[in-house]
């Protein structure tokens, strides 16, 4: 568990109530794992942003959904900034603040890359990896911190992997890739960072390993379906107050990352 200290800057602002019901956002959301957290909030009351870089397949996926409860797309190319900072505005004002945010948004390999031992690994993929699986959550959670400062219950869910850990027994079967595995083990750590900074707020940040997730990511060959790996994010979303924050879990298992 983290410690109780806290930078004093992040204080809680104006309890906007703009919005009459939970606020969500959910990034890379338009297919797998991020479109079935987007179903699940959204059935359980949430009005949801579904985010993704494409606005033709975020739009199609946000009208599909519709039919489960409030779901609105808004752009969101989680490696830009200035389109991170345009959705942050869309939110704050159509919504007045943001209640979970999900980063699920994540890639695999670099493009064109292949499975390499650690002695071959080529430094620029692992580059591209870290980009959208690290960088861009910092990118995204400090540019909507300022709204989730304005919830009463704020929750941050990071989708991070078993595979990331370097404690957990079974982490590593089959054959590990270092740029994904790593950058996972580095989410779980920003989990941790961000959990003890927020600390003195209503704000909790948890990591979420799905398991083996049949999704394009590993040519759908996983046995588990989005809907089953979507379950603990839209767990952890919800934690009531005396829930847990800085920990990673898969399902109701607490992971030693």
């Amino acid at each position: 568990m983290v410690d109780t200290t806290t930078d004093q800057s992040l204080t809680l602002v104006d309890m906007t109530t703009k919005a009459p019901g939970k606020v969500a956002l959910v990034t890379g959301a338009n297919k797998g794992i991020g479109k079935a957290i987007v179903r699940g909030l959204a059935r359980d009351g949430f009005i949801v942003y579904l985010g993704a870089r494409s606005s033709e397949r975020g739009r199609a996926a946000a009208d599909e959904l519709k039919a489960d409860g409030a779901v609105r797309f808004v752009p969101l190319d989680v490696l830009d900034s200035a389109s991170v900072q345009a959705a942050a505005q869309t939110i704050e004002s159509e919504a007045g603040r943001l209640d979970v945010l999900v980063n699920n948004a994540g890639i695999g390999w670099a493009p064109g890359a292949r499975f390499r031992n650690p002695a071959e690994e080529i430094a620029e993929d692992m580059r591209t990896v870290y980009e959208t699986n690290v960088f861009a959550v910092v990118r995204v959670t400090n540019a909507f911190m300022p709204l989730l400062l304005r919830s009463e219950a704020g929750r941050i869910v990071n989708l991070t992997s078993r595979r990331g850990s370097i404690g957990e027994e079974g982490a590593w079967v089959g054959k590990p890739y270092m740029p994904y595995s790593t950058s996972k083990t580095a989410l779980n750590a920003l989990t941790v960072h961000y959990a003890r900074s927020l600390a003195g707020t209503p704000i909790k940040v948890n990591g979420a390993a799905p398991g083996h997730v049949a999704t394009d990511l590993n040519a759908f060959r996983g046995p588990r379906t989005p809907e089953q790996g979507a379950a603990v994010a839209i767990r952890l979303a919800q934690l009531d107050g005396d829930g847990p924050t800085g920990l990673v879990f898969e399902d109701e298992t607490q992971l030693k990352w």
